[in-house]
């Protein structure tokens, strides 16, 4: 403890202090740096996984499976296509409905039905159909019945590739 001798202000006391003491937010950073790089390794797990190499196999559509495309239509409505016939959703049930009915009755019931008999719904739809639209899609054919529902899409281009 200091003690100032003479008369007021011509002293250093009175003066404001306009230093900012940055040892406490070193030795702060320097601690969460620490807690950092001990904890990064232990969040960041890796688990070594192998995917398949997959090449383009053209899908083998069987007369009773039902293609779907599905687009954004203007004004953030959707469009929905059964085959070349626009459908709304109440019509698209109904129709794939009636789909699945035929199919039963064709095998003669639904006892007979097995998954190589069980109709599919492939769903078409590009880069710009927002999801809600082909969600929606997806969700009223499970409604109807459909338990197994595909997507069509086309593969990136390969590298040396060229379209005819």
């Amino acid at each position: 403890m200091g003690m100032s001798v003479g008369p007021p202000g011509e002293g250093d006391e009175e003066d404001a202090i306009s230093d900012i003491n940055v040892i406490p937010l070193a030795d702060t950073m320097l601690v969460m740096l620490i807690i950092f790089l001990v904890t990064v390794p232990i969040i960041i797990q890796t688990v070594p996984i192998e995917l398949p190499n997959v090449r383009y196999e053209p899908t083998t559509t069987k007369p009773e499976n039902v293609s779907l495309t599905v687009r954004g239509g203007p004004g953030s409505s959707c469009e929905v296509y059964w085959n070349l016939t626009k459908v709304d959703s109440e019509e698209l049930l109904n129709r794939a409905v009636g789909k699945l009915e035929e199919e039963i009755t064709k095998v003669g019931g639904v006892e007979n039905l097995t998954e190589e008999t069980m109709p599919e719904a492939h769903i078409r739809g590009d880069v710009d159909t927002p999801y809600r639209c082909i969600g929606g899609a997806i969700f009223t054919m499970q409604r109807a019945g459909f338990a197994r529902i595909g997507f069509i899409s086309e593969p990136p281009p390969q590298a040396g590739y060229r379209a005819n």
